[in-house]
C-alpha cells in the first residue's frame, strides 16, 4: 500500500488519491537506509546492546522490535536519529551546525575563558546556530515536527543552540501566553500591542521547556502579498533568523546540508580570507562571500544520487574554482560564508519578491557584483550537501532552476548589471548564469526542426545522396554530440580528484546512466524554460527530497511530464514515420536514420520508468490498474467543478486525464499575456501559409475526408453536452475516426487507392499532420478572440467564468482531449512494455536493475521477500565479527555526522 498514491488529509476519499506514495512496495523506508549502511546499523544493534537499551544484539531483532513498537521511547529516539543523520533532515543539518562550536570548545584557550563564566555555554560567545522555523507552534505547522524540534533543543541543550520563529495570528495560545509573560516581566507591555513579531528562544534545562531569549515586534507579516504574488518562504526565514544574528560572519545552511567535526576545525582559519591577520580596519574586508568545496553525499543513494551528485559536484566546486581564478565567481547559493554586518545592512542574504526572485540566492551574488565586491572560492574547506534522489524529484528541481533563470532574464538586477559591465563582462556574466538554460532551449527546438528540414528535403526529391553532391553537412548524422565532448573536462578534474583509473572507471560505469538522465533532464529544462517565457511566471516545485527506493507511479508519472515530454515524443514520433514513409518511395535515394532523434524520442518516454525502483509483478499490476483508472475517470467535467479544476491544477492535485488536461488549457490561455498569444497566432498563421504554399495539391486533396469525420463527431460532442456530459457520445466521437477510411472512397473517389493504398501511405500520413495543424490554428484563433472579448468585459468574475466555459467547450470540440486521450494510451503501452522487460530482466539476471539503481544488498534480496523479513544484513553474514570489538566501545557518538534545511549557523 505505501507503494500507492495517497489521499490527503483534507480530502480524503478513493476518488482524491493524489499523494505521491511514501515508500517502494517491497521493503520499508527504514530497510532501505540499513541496506546502505549495514554496518553502522549492526553498530548501532551492539551499541545499544550494551548500553542495556535493548536485551539483545541482533541486528534483524533490532529491526523488527522497532517495526513492531516493541522497544523503549529512548530507544526509539536513538533508531530514529540514526536514521535522521543519514538522509536530508533537519537533525543532520543542526547536528552539524554544531561542530564548529564543539570544535572551538576543544581549544584549551577557548576552555580557559569559559572556566571564568560557568553559567554560559562553551563556545556560546564565539558561535551560535539559530534553527530558523517560521512554522513552529502555528496552525500551518506540524505538530510532529514542533515535537522534534523540541526533542533537538533538549538533547543538544548544552550547545549554542536556539530557535527562532514567527509570532502571529494561528500561533498556540502557549506560545502567545510564553512571549506575553516574558515582555510583562520584563516590564511596560501592554497585552495585544502588537499582532505579530519574530522570536529567540533556547531550551531551559531547569523547566524543560522553551525560554524566550529576546522579541522584535513587527508591524508587517513576515511574508508579504496574497496567493501566488507571495514573498518566498526560504528568504523571508531566511531574514527572520538574521535579525537576530550577531556574529561577523554569518553561514545560512539549507536542511539538505552537512559537516564533519573534522572540517569545523579549519574553520578559522578559512575566516581569515575575509580579514587576513595584518588587516585592522574592518569595513573594508577582502571580500563579502566566500565559497568552498561540497561533497555531495547522496552520491550513496543510488544511480539518480549520482547523476545528480556529478553535476552539482561539476557545478558547485569544479566551475565554482575555475571563475574564482578568473576573478568573476559569484555567489549563488549556501553554504557559503558571508559578512553578516554587510548582509544586514543591505537587507538580507537573499531577495524574496514573488515569481521573479524563485532563484532567490543568485540575486544575492548580483548585489556583491554590482557593488565591485568579490566572492572567492577556497579548497581548503569541504562541507556536505544533500541533492534529490529520485527521478520525480530531481526532475521538478530542474524545472525550478529552468524557470527560475527565465525569472532572472526578466529581474532589474540582471538589467543593471549587464547595463554597467560592459560587454567583454556582459558575455561573461551571460556564459556563467543563463547560458545553458538558453543553449538546452535552442538544441530542443532544433530536434523538430531538423525532422520538419528532412520531411521538406524528402519532398523536394533530396535524399542524403544529392545533398551530399551539393555540398551540405545534412548528408550526414552526428553521432557524437557535444555532450560527449563535455565530458573531457570534468574527467580531467576526476583524474586530479580520484586518480586515472578510479576516474576512467567512474566515467565509463556512469557515462549509460547519465546519458539517458540528462537527454530526458535537458527536455525538462528546455520545456520549463519554454513555459517561463510564454507566461513569465517562474513556478516553484515542492521536491520533498524523498528517499531513493521511492515509488514512482505511472499517474505521477504523466501528470509530471505529459506536456513536457510524452507529447512531444509522440509527435516527434509522428514526423519520423512521416519521413520514413516518403523516404521509403524516393526510389533508391535513401534516408538519414537519425539516430539521435531516436535515441531521444526513446528516452523521453521509457527513461521515468528505467529510474522507477524495484520493478515488480504486484506494482506493474497496481499502476497498469490506477492509470487505466486515472485515464476513464469522469472528474472534474462538469461545469460547477471548474473552479476545483483550476485550483488542482494550481496544486498539481488533478484527479483525472481530463483534469488534467483542462487544468493546464485554462493555466494556458490564462496565465499568458495577450500580446504573447497574439504573437504565437501569427507564427502559427504564417507557418500554415508557408505549408499550403510548399505541399503539393496531391496532399492537400486529402484534407476533404478529414473534415467530413470532423463534422461528423462534431454532432456526436454537441450530443455529449446535451446528453449532461454523458460518456457514451464521447466514446462516440473517437469511433468516427476509424470511419474516416471508407468515407475517404466516397470523397476522394478512385484517388483514395491508386495506384496503390501503401503509395498514398504518406500522403494521407502528412495531410492528416496538415489536418491536426490546421485544427489547432482554428482553436488558438477561437481562444484568442475570446481573450480579447474576456479583456473588455467589466465585471472581472464574470468574464473569467466566460473564458474558462469558453476553454472548456473548445477542449472537447477541438479534439484536445480526445488526443491527450489516445496519447494517455500509448503511453500506457509504453510503461507496460518497459516495466515488463525491467521486471522481466531483474528476475532473471539476479536483480541487475536493483543493483544498478539502489544498492547490492537489496539487489541481494530474493523476489517475493523484504529485506531483513527473514535474515540479518548480508553484510553482516559474510563477515566474522569480535564481540570484544563492539563491547570496547563505550559509547557512540552522532556528532560525527551532519545535515541542516533551514539553519543559520553564526560565528560572531
Amino acid at each position: 500500500d505505501d507503494a500507492k498514491n495517497g489521499s490527503p488529509d483534507d480530502q480524503p476519499g478513493l476518488g482524491d488519491l493524489t499523494v505521491p506514495p511514501q515508500g517502494d512496495g517491497v521493503n520499508t523506508n527504514l530497510a532501505f537506509m540499513i541496506s546502505q549502511f549495514p554496518d553502522e546499523w549492526v553498530f548501532l544493534a551492539k551499541h545499544l546492546s550494551t548500553q542495556g537499551l535493548t536485551e539483545g544484539a541482533e541486528s534483524q531483532e533490532l529491526y523488527n522490535n522497532f517495526l513492531q513498537g516493541k522497544l523503549s521511547p529512548t530507544c526509539i529516539v536513538e533508531v530514529c536519529l540514526w536514521a535522521a543523520l543519514r538522509m536530508q533532515s533537519v537533525a543532520k543539518t543542526v547536528i552539524g551546525a554544531l561542530q564548529y562550536g564543539r570544535a572551538l570548545a576543544s581549544l584549551p584557550k577557548v576552555q580557559e575563558y569559559y572556566a571564568q563564566f560557568p553559567e554560559k555555554r562553551v563556545a556560546e560567545d564565539h558561535v551560535e546556530v539559530i534553527l530558523a522555523h517560521q512554522t513552529y507552534g502555528h496552525v500551518e505547522g506540524s505538530e510532529k515536527n514542533d515535537e522534534a524540534v523540541r526533542l533537538l533543543l533538549e538533547r543538544y541543550a548544552d550547545d549554542a543552540i536556539y530557535l527562532v520563529f514567527d509570532l502571529k495570528k494561528g500561533s498556540s495560545a502557549d506560545l502567545w501566553k510564553m512571549v506575553e509573560d516574558f515582555l510583562t516581566m520584563r516590564g511596560g507591555y501592554t497585552s495585544g500591542a502588537f499582532e505579530q513579531a519574530s522570536v529567540k528562544c533556547r531550551w531551559d534545562k531547569a523547566c524543560r521547556a522553551l525560554r524566550v531569549m529576546e522579541v522584535l515586534p513587527r508591524k508587517f507579516p513576515l511574508r508579504l502579498g496574497q496567493g501566488d504574488f507571495k514573498t518566498q518562504g526560504k528568504a523571508c526565514n531566511q531574514l527572520n533568523g538574521l535579525r537576530f544574528a550577531s556574529g561577523h560572519y554569518v553561514q545560512a545552511l539549507d536542511c539538505n546540508m552537512g559537516a564533519f567535526i573534522g572540517e569545523c576545525f579549519k574553520v578559522p582559519y578559512v575566516l581569515r580570507t575575509f580579514m587576513p591577520l595584518h588587516k585592522d580596519d574592518r569595513t573594508v574586508p577582502c571580500c563579502r562571500y566566500l565559497g568552498f568545496r561540497e561533497y555531495i553525499y547522496t552520491c550513496r543513494e543510488g544511480t539518480v544520487g549520482k547523476c545528480h551528485a556529478a553535476a552539482e559536484w561539476t557545478f558547485g566546486t569544479i566551475y565554482q574554482r575555475f571563475l574564482s581564478g578568473l576573478g568573476m565567481r559569484m555567489h549563488y547559493g549556501h553554504p557559503d560564508f558571508l559578512d553578516g554586518f554587510w548582509a544586514r545592512n543591505r537587507g538580507g542574504m537573499s531577495k524574496s519578491s514573488p515569481v521573479v526572485n524563485l532563484s532567490e540566492d543568485i540575486f544575492a551574488g548580483f548585489n556583491v557584483r554590482m557593488r565591485g565586491e568579490a566572492s572567492p572560492h577556497i579548497d581548503a574547506l569541504e562541507f556536505e550537501k544533500g541533492r534529490e534522489a529520485t527521478f520525480n524529484a530531481a526532475s521538478n528541481f530542474f524545472s525550478k532552476i529552468s524557470g527560475g533563470s527565465v525569472a532572472v532574464l526578466r529581474s532589474r538586477d540582471n538589467h543593471l548589471l549587464c547595463e554597467r559591465v560592459g560587454v567583454l563582462h556582459s558575455l561573461s556574466f551571460y556564459f556563467t548564469s543563463v547560458a545553458f538554460y538558453m543553449s538546452n532551449l535552442v538544441v530542443d527546438l532544433s530536434i523538430y526542426l531538423y525532422v520538419l528540414l528532412f520531411i521538406l528535403f524528402s519532398l523536394a526529391g533530396l535524399g542524403p545522396g544529392q545533398l551530399a553532391a551539393l555540398g551540405s553537412t545534412f548528408s550526414m548524422e552526428w553521432i557524437v554530440s557535444m555532450g560527449i565532448v563535455a565530458l573531457v573536462p570534468q574527467f580531467c578534474e576526476m583524474v586530479l580528484e580520484l586518480g586515472a583509473v578510479p576516474a576512467l572507471r567512474e566515467l565509463i560505469v556512469g557515462l549509460p546512466s547519465a546519458t539517458f538522465f540528462y537527454i530526458f533532464q535537458n527536455k525538462n529544462i528546455a520545456s520549463s524554460m519554454k513555459e517561463g517565457a510564454m507566461t513569465g511566471i517562474a513556478r516553484y516545485f515542492f521536491t520533498g527530497r524523498p528517499p531513493a527506493n521511492q515509488h514512482q507511479t505511472w499517474k505521477d508519472n504523466y501528470i509530471a511530464y505529459w506536456r513536457s515530454h510524452y507529447s512531444p515524443a509522440l509527435s516527434l514520433v509522428s514526423g519520423y514515420l512521416v519521413y520514413t514513409s516518403i523516404a521509403s518511395q524516393s526510389n533508391g535515394k535513401g534516408q538519414l536514420p537519425m539516430v539521435l532523434v531516436l535515441i531521444s524520442i526513446f528516452a523521453w518516454l521509457v527513461t521515468p520508468i528505467i529510474f522507477s525502483p524495484l520493478q515488480r509483478w504486484n506494482l506493474i499490476r497496481q499502476d497498469l490498474r490506477e492509470f487505466n483508472s486515472f485515464i476513464i475517470s469522469g472528474a472534474g467535467m462538469l461545469e460547477t467543478d471548474l473552479p476545483e479544476v483550476v485550483a488542482r491544477g494550481t496544486r498539481g492535485t488533478v484527479r483525472s486525464l481530463y483534469e488534467c488536461g483542462l487544468a493546464e488549457e485554462i493555466n494556458a490561455w490564462e496565465a499568458c499575456p495577450l500580446p504573447v498569444l497574439v504573437t504565437c497566432l501569427l507564427a502559427k498563421v504564417a507557418l500554415g501559409a508557408y505549408l499550403l504554399l510548399v505541399l503539393p495539391a496531391e496532399v492537400l486533396d486529402f484534407l476533404p475526408a478529414f473534415l467530413v469525420a470532423l463534422a461528423l463527431s462534431w454532432v456526436v460532442v454537441l450530443g455529449y453536452f446535451l446528453a449532461g456530459l454523458s460518456n457514451v457520445f464521447l466514446v462516440a466521437s473517437f469511433l468516427i475516426w476509424p470511419a474516416a477510411v471508407p468515407l475517404a472512397h466516397l470523397v476522394l473517389g478512385s484517388r483514395f487507392s491508386d495506384p496503390s493504398f501503401w503509395t498514398r501511405t504518406p500522403e494521407y500520413a502528412i495531410s492528416l499532420s496538415v489536418f491536426l495543424f490546421a485544427l489547432g490554428l482554428a482553436k488558438d484563433l477561437a481562444l484568442t478572440s475570446c481573450r480579447v472579448m474576456h479583456s473588455l468585459l467589466p465585471n472581472k468574475r464574470a468574464r473569467g467564468h466566460l473564458l474558462h466555459e469558453c476553454i472548456r467547450a473548445c477542449f472537447v470540440y477541438f479534439f484536445v482531449h480526445q488526443r491527450q486521450f489516445v496519447e494517455a494510451y500509448a503511453v500506457l503501452g509504453v510503461n507496460l512494455a518497459a516495466s515488463t522487460c525491467i521486471a522481466s530482466l531483474d528476475y532473471l539476471c539476479s536483480s541487475c536493475h536493483t543493483w544498478f539503481l539502489l544498492n547490492s544488498e537489496l539487489a541481494r534480496t530474493k523476489h517475493g521477500q523484504k529485506y531483513m523479513e527473514k535474515r540479518a544484513t548480508f553484510f553482516e553474514l559474510e563477515n566474522a565479527w569480535q564481540p570484544d570489538f563492539w563491547a570496547s566501545e563505550s559509547g557512540h557518538d552522532d556528532s560525527q555526522q551532519t545535515e541542516p534545511d533551514i539553519a543559520t549557523h553564526v560565528a560572531p
